[in-house]
């Protein structure tokens, strides 16, 4: 099972590229994608998705261009979009069975799935409430149910968490894991601890680029040695915000505790080295391509 990319590219308007050269091959696992709001990341799982056609270059699936056939990789395909709507006069197990007979599935196959599908993801109790009447978090989950009605070989998931509760969103990490095992999962999420969580890969994406593709323990290693915590007086705050990459502030009484990135010949002197987190590794990424130099 493997997932090719060559040097995808997809331009709007004649002058926009919202991808360019993008090349990646994925196996089997949680892919994380992160980046930046516009960087490209939904314009890559539409053309994964055979939404978006490619202006360049093509994907493949098993080695079968899905632009030339794209029913090879239509069928084993799940896919939550990040603006995912519902018919509101519908009820879960209603629009559920919709949508499988739209995927062709058969129906005494589908009902069990939905069944399964409607357990798994908490939704048993309200299976019978208008979908107008759920919650934006219950919403989502129905999204992720219909994502996984097929039993997809390649799941894409965009913002998946959005809306879910803390409990929730523990669930949903679950089980993009047990997913995983035999599938290519590919999420995409402005939360770095649900990547953090789940993913056995991560591919960082700036204006359409491709950054880096590694997994989670190599991305922290290079930024190894690059973080920071020091204590700065509130008034002090912003000029700290200009000379360095910041990651997290906390308030406490005696001053602003700061979290940064910054090389080790560039820290503040009072500054303590501390363990990087992934979206530690994910801003020291961004800093180095903004500088111009290999992180």
């Amino acid at each position: 099972m493997k997932l090719e990319l060559e040097n995808v590219g997809k331009r709007y308007g004649g002058k926009l590229w919202a991808l360019r050269n993008f090349s990646l091959a994925i196996g089997p696992g949680v892919l994380g994608l992160l980046g930046p709001n516009g960087a490209g990341k939904t314009t890559l799982m539409n053309v994964v998705a055979t939404i978006t056609r490619a202006s360049e270059g093509c994907v493949k699936w098993n080695g079968t261009d899905v632009r030339r056939r794209p029913d090879a990789l239509r069928s084993l395909l799940g896919y939550l979009p990040q603006d995912f709507g519902v018919y509101p006069h519908l009820n879960a197990v209603e629009f559920l069975e919709y949508l499988a007979a739209v995927k062709g599935l058969d129906a005494a196959s589908s009902r069990r799935r939905i069944q399964e599908l409607l357990v798994l993801l908490n939704l048993a109790d309200v299976r019978k409430r208008p979908l107008g009447q759920y919650s934006g978090g219950m919403r989502q989950r129905v999204g992720i149910a219909q994502a996984l009605l097929n039993d997809p070989q390649l799941l894409i998931v965009d913002e998946p968490t959005a809306g879910l509760d803390p409990e929730e969103r523990v669930r949903f990490r679950n089980l993009l894991a047990e997913l995983s095992g035999d599938r290519i999962v590919i999420l995409s999420t402005h939360i770095v601890s649900d990547v953090e969580a789940t993913a056995t890969d991560i591919v960082l994406i700036h204006q359409g680029a491709l950054v880096a593709h590694a997994a989670p323990e190599e991305l922290l290693a290079k930024a190894e040695g690059k973080v920071w915590e020091c204590v700065v007086p509130s008034a002090a705050l912003e000029a700290t915000k200009k000379s360095y990459t910041i990651s997290g502030t906390i308030r406490r009484s005696d001053g602003i505790h700061v979290r940064l990135v910054a090389e080790a010949d560039s820290a503040p002197a009072a500054a303590r080295p501390a363990a990087p987190t992934l979206e530690d590794a994910y801003l020291y990424h961004l800093a180095c391509l903004r500088a111009g130099r290999a992180a």
